[in-house]
């Protein structure tokens, strides 16, 4: 029965992501193995005679460090590396982005957001840092204690210098990484003074100063570690900025598939929802006409306006729905204003006298905009409903507009209860609702964002328990260029 290669290998240094803290616990692991192998065979092997016993001190002295980190990253990290397996999982596996029925039971990732790049990248905090810098400089210290014990710069495992330098280069900061380079340049010309002479390899270490020699593998040394931090830190460096950019693209495509499914769903329902809703519409006429000079309630009459009413409404927000899900975002695009958009909002707004807005100066009402005011309009218009819920029966939500020489800020604030920093983080989750049920599906803000991405701006909240909510469209005033 044949095997796979892929199945029958089995890695020296088991999986994880480079550079990451379980890569640098695995490969001290594997140092710790290295050395006290290397130290068994030199003295039963071929019976080099060493000091084992600072020798076997100083790899137990690693063995116990690694221990002690790897139980305070399963402490520390763990649940970091848990919210970057799920985010991995929601971004490779197509099939997740078709249980929208769950959605809104789970913790949904915030797609493209900066706290979710954060958690990818948590092996950057200053905290995994600075543990990470403080092992391999007591690395560094134990090579050079470890080869002052086995015969000094002589010693052929002075080369491993090179090694640790490597790893710091791709672990840690390149500041950091330079003190690596600083640390183990002191380290080495240490050994090259001093150390404990091992005969089988047969060199001495200088005793009467640095001579010629001495001073050649000092700068030989010096110039081949600066060398290696320098280009490990800018290849490195150079990775995790291309590693970034294709986790920003993955989560693109991953909200685009979640965007195309939605509008799948509201052109469906445009298009299903069209044939009764019309039937509605012809029988409530029908009804009215019938029912002119018959002698009925006054109610009667109110009740066929409120269907024509409420009919004409469910039009409305069928065909905004399609234009906010991205189906018509390059419709009509023109010249607008401040103002003129702000009017165009105010149009479709329920109860508009608990609404006020901020009246801008003539500069600002009067500034030319160039977008889509009706896809813009109901984007704004999603934010006012969403304040007018949160204000309660009695509260108000201000509307005002602000400017500057590239874009145009309208600010949406609400009287209500103001949201804590969790909720803050799922803001414009798709299916992630704070309303009773009944009241909201959770898509008005994710459509929201959707619109004002699409146009080169941004949506932003500002809010405290207790303080209310304030969201802020930043959109900018010239047509982008990648908008046909």
């Amino acid at each position: 029965m044949n095997q796979s290669p892929s199945r029958l290998a089995i890695p020296l240094i088991p999986a994880a992501r480079l550079g990451s803290s379980a890569w640098l616990l695995h490969l001290r692991s594997f140092a710790v193995a290295g050395q006290l192998v290397t130290i068994l065979f030199a003295g039963w092997g071929i019976g080099v005679q060493l000091p084992y016993v600072p020798l076997l001190a100083l790899v137990g002295l690693t063995a116990v460090t690694n221990v002690i980190y790897g139980i305070w990253l399963r402490r520390y990290d763990g649940p970091h590396n848990h919210a970057r397996d799920l985010a991995n999982k929601e971004v490779t596996d197509p099939r997740r982005h078709d249980e929208s029925s769950d959605a809104a039971s789970r913790p949904a990732p915030r797609w493209g957001s900066d706290l979710e790049l954060a958690a990818l990248e948590q092996d950057g905090s200053p905290r995994v840092q600075k543990v990470a810098l403080g092992l391999m400089l007591l690395d560094l210290a134990t090579l050079t204690a470890m080869l002052y014990f086995s015969g000094g710069a002589a010693n052929p495992f002075s080369f491993f210098y090179f090694v640790n330098l490597a790893v710091g280069g791709v672990m840690i900061w390149p500041k950091a990484a330079w003190s690596l380079t600083l640390v183990a340049t002191i380290g080495y010309a240490l050994i090259l003074r001093y150390s404990i002479p091992v005969k089988e390899l047969g060199m001495e270490t200088a005793s009467d100063g640095f001579d010629l020699r001495t001073l050649g593998l000092m700068l030989a040394f010096t110039t081949c570690a600066s060398v290696v931090t320098y280009f490990v830190t800018r290849t490195s460096k150079l990775l995790r900025a291309r590693e970034k950019q294709l986790r920003e693209n993955q989560l693109a495509q991953a909200a685009d598939r979640k965007l195309e499914s939605l509008t799948t769903l509201a052109a469906g329902a445009a298009h299903e929802l069209a044939t009764p809703l019309s039937t509605i519409d012809v029988v409530a006429r029908e009804l009215s006409r019938h029912l002119e000079g018959v002698e009925k309630p006054a109610t009667v009459d109110e009740d066929l306006k409120l269907i024509d009413h409420q009919l004409d409404l469910c039009r409305h927000i069928l065909q905004r729905m399609r234009g906010a899900a991205g189906d018509s975002m390059a419709q009509e695009w023109f010249r607008t204003t401040v103002g003129e958009l702000i009017d165009a909002t105010l149009e479709g707004v329920r109860d508009p006298h608990r609404v006020d807005v901020v009246d801008g100066t003539e500069d600002v009402e009067n500034k030319t905009l160039w977008m889509p005011e009706e896809a813009v309009a109901q984007a704004i218009r999603n934010l006012i409903h969403n304040g007018l819920d949160a204000s309660g029966i009695d509260g108000r939500v201000r509307v005002e507009s602000r400017l500057d020489q590239r874009n145009v800020e309208f600010i949406v604030t609400d009287q209500g209860q103001g949201m804590s920093d969790e909720i803050l983080g799922r803001v414009g989750d798709p299916f992630f609702t704070t309303k009773e049920p009944g009241r909201g599906i959770g898509l008005g803000l994710y459509l929201t964002r959707n619109v004002v991405s699409q146009l080169g701006g941004s949506l932003n909240f500002r809010s405290a328990p207790g303080q209310g909510t304030s969201a802020v469209v930043t959109l900018p005033i010239a047509k982008p260029e990648n908008v046909p």
